[in-house]
């Protein structure tokens, strides 16, 4: 098991510190992981992020619902949204009642990348956690948010 003290080969002020440094640490970890995960892909995790978004909603969503909806609200959700579009993971549909609103819909394409995705995703990082533990951790999160 890890040990952030060892790992950073450092010394903290006190256990609030120590937590955050390792919040922080272990963020940075698991978006490393999520990097090469999805990179045989050809996608980013934010792209992923999107993708599923348009997955869970069944319909059309325009791109405000989705940048409020993101994980990771990157203010470069236009340009992940580009992207997709030229890979035909998704489509642009505007909106007849106001030209300003764009909806936007995935793909069958995208559906089937999401599909091979779930294939190979896996909740491996959190292995070493029981049920009860993610359960905790999660709610220990929501409350330092």
């Amino acid at each position: 098991m890890g040990d952030i003290s060892k790992d950073i080969q450092s010394k903290f002020v006190n256990n609030k510190v120590k937590a955050l440094i390792n919040i922080i640490y272990t963020a940075n970890w698991i978006n490393s992981h999520q990097n090469e995960f999805f990179k045989p892909f050809g996608i980013s995790p934010q792209q992923f992020n999107i993708l599923r978004i348009l997955r869970g909603a069944g319909k059309p969503l325009k791109v405000q619902t989705i940048k409020e909806r993101m994980i990771e609200r990157a203010p470069n959700a236009t340009r992940l949204m580009d992207k997709l579009c030229a890979k035909k993971l998704i489509d642009r549909l505007p909106c007849p009642e106001d030209r300003r609103v764009v909806h936007i819909e995935i793909t069958k394409e995208g559906l089937q990348l999401l599909k091979d995705i779930d294939k190979d995703f896996k909740e491996d990082l959190l292995e070493n956690l029981t049920e009860e533990e993610a359960i905790q951790l999660s709610n220990l999160l929501d409350k330092i948010r």
